[in-house]
C-alpha cells in the first residue's frame, strides 16, 4: 500500500532522514570512515535534488560535492581515472560526484568524445579501479537515477519555461534527447560490464522526485552502518562585559539599505 500522502508527509519524513544523515556524518567524521557516493542518470533525473538534499543539514568540510566539467587540454592527455583520484576523501570525509567517470561509458560514447578503444578500456578497467577503491577502505555507493520519456520531456519544458531554470538546459540536454536509444544501449553495456557484487549499481526510480530523494537518502542509510551520536549539550558563554572598551559610532559604517 502506498502510505506517501504528499508534501506534510514528505517534508516529515525529509526531516527525519536528514537528522540520521548528521549522525552519519559524525560518525564518518569520528571513525575516520572514507565514502565515495556517486549519482548517474539522464539528463533531468534528479541527482541534482537528492544531493541538495543530503547536503543541505551537513558541514560541507565533511560532506562535499564534485561535479566537474569539461576536461582541459592537459586532463585529455592524463591517465583517465587521474582527474577523478584527486578528489577522493581523506578519512572522515564524505565525496558525492554528481556525474563521474562513468562520463566515458555515457555521453562521451553516445556524442563521439571518445575512440571506441577508449571505451572499450574504460569497461575493462573500471571495475579495477573500483575494486582497488574498495579494498583501500573506501566506502563506494553507485546510484542510477531512471526517469521514462514522458517524465523527462515534461521536465525539459519546465526548464524552458522558467527563466530561474533555464540555466539547468542546454544544449547538449536536446542532442541527449534526440539520441534517447543510444544512451538507453550505452547505459545497458555500462551496466552489463561495471554492475558487480563486490561494486552493484543501485537503480532509483526517479519519475516521482519526492520518493526518489526518500528512497535514496535511507537506502544511504542502510547501506553505511552507522550508530546515532551523541551530540553532547552546548551551553553558550557569557557575554563579556568591559566598559572601558568605546566602540566607533555606528555612523563610520555603511549599512546595506532596508528595502525589505
Amino acid at each position: 500500500m502506498n502510505t506517501f500522502k504528499g508534501k506534510i508527509n514528505y517534508e516529515k519524513e525529509m526531516r527525519k532522514l536528514q537528522l540520521e544523515l548528521v549522525h552519519l556524518q559524525e560518525w564518518v567524521k569520528t571513525r575516520g570512515l572514507k565514502v565515495v557516493i556517486l549519482f548517474e542518470g539522464r539528463d533531468a533525473s534528479g541527482k541534482g535534488g537528492v544531493i541538495k538534499r543530503i547536503t543541505e543539514p551537513l558541514n560541507p568540510r565533511v560532506c562535499k560535492v564534485v561535479a566537474l566539467g569539461v576536461p582541459t587540454e592537459r586532463e585529455k592527455t592524463q591517465w583517465y581515472f587521474q582527474r577523478y583520484v584527486s578528489h577522493l576523501p581523506a578519512a572522515g570525509e564524505i565525496v558525492l560526484f554528481d556525474r563521474s567517470w562513468y562520463n566515458r561509458a555515457g555521453v562521451e560514447k553516445v556524442m563521439g568524445f571518445c575512440t571506441e578503444q577508449e571505451y572499450d578500456e574504460f569497461l575493462r578497467s573500471c571495475p579495477e579501479f573500483e575494486s582497488m577503491l574498495v579494498r583501500s577502505g573506501i566506502i563506494l555507493l553507485k546510484y542510477w537515477f531512471s526517469v521514462s520519456d514522458e517524465e523527462q520531456e515534461k521536465r525539459f519544458n519546465a526548464r524552458i519555461e522558467n527563466p530561474a531554470k533555464r540555466w539547468k538546459f542546454s544544449t547538449m540536454d536536446l542532442e541527449s534527447r534526440a539520441k534517447w536509444l543510444e544512451y538507453s544501449k550505452a547505459k545497458d553495456n555500462m551496466f552489463a560490464h561495471t554492475d558487480s557484487k563486490q561494486v552493484p549499481w543501485y537503480v532509483v526510480d526517479a519519475d516521482d522526485k519526492k520518493k526518489a530523494r526518500l528512497n535514496c537518502i535511507s537506502h544511504i542509510l542502510s547501506e553505511i552502518p552507522y550508530k546515532p551520536m551523541n551530540l553532547g549539550v552546548i551551553k553558550l558563554p557569557p557575554l563579556s562585559k568591559d566598559t572601558k572598551y568605546l566602540r566607533p559610532p555606528l555612523g563610520y559604517q555603511t549599512f546595506v539599505p532596508k528595502k525589505y
